[in-house]
């Protein structure tokens, strides 16, 4: 099968266009991507006042006059105020994450009762991580990494001892 010369031009004007298309399409979506690399991701940052969280938790349920009384924190919380208590203290003294610290800014971040509270409350009830931000004052991003954090931590710190099949002794 032989070409005319009509074919081999047609033929070079149809490669040469899509070569052109190819480079015009490759160049649009190299540019897109780069501006996608390039921009700049930003939080939009709420004010959402954690020392006023830390405060009404600690008023409601911790300071010696609490708003509730230990019936309501042993049903809200599934647990007795004297085991949270103790859950917190040796997670804000074992685990790096439960620590309150500073920001840049000097401003204390998050106390480890918000974040405990956030992720018992979590496992307790099944809620979505923006349940407690109106309360607790803390975001749904830092409401899920407290509870992964928290989860992380009590099979790192109980898991020996809590998280195994019972002993005979334990059965007795």
């Amino acid at each position: 099968m032989s070409f005319s010369s009509d074919d081999a031009a047609d033929k070079l004007i149809e490669d040469t266009l899509d070569q052109h298309v190819d480079n015009f399409i490759d160049q649009q979506v190299d540019n897109f991507i780069d501006q996608q690399i390039n921009k700049p991701k930003r939080r939009a940052y709420i004010e959402r006042h954690r020392e006023q969280g830390h405060q009404d938790l600690w008023n409601d349920y911790f300071s010696e006059n609490p708003t509730y009384p230990p019936e309501m924190f042993r049903r809200r919380f599934q647990m007795t105020k004297p085991l949270f208590l103790s859950i917190v203290d040796r997670l804000s003294n074992e685990v790096p994450y439960f620590r309150q610290r500073p920001n840049a800014h000097g401003r204390y971040g998050l106390s480890a009762l918000q974040k405990c509270t956030a992720a018992i409350r979590m496992l307790a009830y099944g809620q979505s991580g923006d349940t407690y931000d109106e309360y607790l004052r803390l975001g749904e991003s830092t409401a899920l990494l407290c509870l992964e954090k928290f989860n992380e931590a009590i099979i790192q710190l109980f898991g020996d001892e809590y998280l195994r099949k019972p002993t005979p002794a334990d059965l007795q």
